[in-house]
C-alpha cells in the first residue's frame, strides 16, 4: 500500500517593498490634500463661483466648437495630403511633402500669431483675375481691375476664423503623417488584388485600405484631438475672445487673482479630457473588434492544425 504524499502548504510571497511604497504614496497624498485645503491662496469659493459664469460657459462652448471644427477640417485635409504623398504622381508627392514639412516646422503659436496679424502684410484680400493690373498696362489700361470679390483683411479674418485656419492647417500636416502610416500598414497585396479585380484607386482606398487602416489611425487621432483641445488655449494670442482660457484669464486680470483662475482652467481641461478619453476607449475597442476576432481565428486555426484537424 503506497503512502499518500502530504498536501503542500502554499505560502504567499511577501512584498515588503510594495507596502513601503503604499505608505509613502499615502503620506504624499495626505500632504497634497492638506496643501489644497489649508492654503488660502487658492480662493476655492471665488474660483468655483467664477468657473460657471455665463462668460466662462460661452468660452467653454467656443473651445469645444473650435476643437471640433479644427479636427474636422484637419482630418479631411490630412487624408487628402496623405493620399497625395502616396500618389504615383511625383508632382503631387512633392507638393504634399512641402506642405507637411512647412506646417510641422512652424510652431502653432507662431503660426497663429502670423495669421492673426496678416492684415499688416495684406490690408485687403481680393479674388479675381491674377495680375490684372499688369495685363491692363500691357494693353494701355492703367486702372484695370477684374476682381470678383474684395474686402478688408481684418473683417474677413476675424480672430475665430484666423485661429480656425491656423489650427486646421497645422493639424492637417500631422494627420497626413498618421493616415499615411495607417495606409502603409496594410498589406500591398490587397491593393494589388483589388486592382486586378478592376477596382479604381479611389474605390480601393475607400473600400479596402482606409477601413482597415482605421485600427491604426484611431489611437493617434484621439491623442491629436486631446492635444488640439489643449492647444486652443494658444488662441489667446490671436486673440479669440470666445475661448475658455481667455475668459478665465480676463477674470483673473480684472480681479487681480490670476492663480485661482489658472487652477479653474486646469480643472475644466481635466474634466473635458477625461470625457474624451472615455470616448476614445470605446472607439478604439470598436475598430479593434475585427482585428481581435481575426487574431483569435488565426490562433484557433493554429491549435486545430497542431491537433491534425482544420478550422
Amino acid at each position: 500500500m503506497t503512502q499518500q504524499p502530504e498536501p503542500l502548504t502554499a505560502v504567499p510571497v511577501r512584498h515588503p517593498g510594495r507596502w513601503v511604497a503604499v505608505g509613502v504614496i499615502v503620506v504624499l497624498a495626505a500632504m497634497f490634500a492638506h496643501l489644497l485645503i489649508t492654503n488660502d491662496s487658492f480662493h476655492w469659493s471665488f474660483m468655483v463661483h467664477n468657473m460657471f459664469t455665463p462668460a466662462v460657459l460661452r468660452g467653454l462652448q467656443g473651445t469645444l466648437l473650435m476643437t471640433v471644427l479644427a479636427m474636422f477640417f484637419g482630418i479631411a485635409l490630412g487624408i487628402l495630403v496623405a493620399i497625395a504623398r502616396l500618389s504615383p504622381n511625383p508632382v503631387l508627392r512633392g507638393v504634399a511633402w512641402v506642405y507637411t514639412w512647412f506646417f510641422r516646422a512652424i510652431p502653432r503659436l507662431v503660426l497663429l500669431a502670423l495669421l492673426g496679424n496678416l492684415n499688416i502684410l495684406w490690408p485687403q484680400i481680393s479674388f479675381g483675375v491674377p495680375f490684372d493690373t499688369y495685363i491692363g498696362k500691357i494693353f494701355g489700361i492703367t486702372d484695370l481691375h477684374m476682381r470678383v470679390f474684395e474686402g478688408e483683411t481684418r473683417d474677413l479674418l476675424s480672430g475665430f476664423i484666423a485661429g480656425l485656419i491656423g489650427l486646421a492647417l497645422s493639424e492637417a500636416a500631422y494627420m497626413a503623417e498618421i493616415v499615411r502610416a495607417g495606409m502603409q500598414s496594410i498589406d500591398p497585396g490587397q491593393e494589388e488584388a483589388a486592382t486586378a479585380l478592376g477596382m479604381r484607386r479611389s474605390q480601393t482606398l475607400r473600400r479596402i485600405v482606409l477601413p482597415q487602416a482605421m485600427r491604426v489611425i484611431i489611437p493617434p487621432t484621439g491623442n491629436e484631438t486631446i492635444a488640439m483641445l489643449k492647444d486652443t488655449s494658444l488662441l489667446i494670442y490671436v486673440p479669440v475672445t470666445a475661448e475658455l482660457f481667455f475668459q478665465l484669464s480676463a477674470i483673473g486680470s480684472r480681479t487681480f487673482l490670476p492663480f485661482p483662475m489658472y487652477v479653474a482652467a486646469s480643472l475644466w481641461y481635466l474634466a473635458i479630457v477625461s470625457v474624451l478619453l472615455i470616448g476614445q476607449h470605446f472607439l478604439e475597442r470598436h475598430f479593434a473588434r475585427g482585428h481581435r476576432t481575426e487574431q483569435a481565428r488565426i490562433r484557433l486555426a493554429g491549435i486545430a492544425g497542431e491537433q491534425g484537424g482544420t478550422l
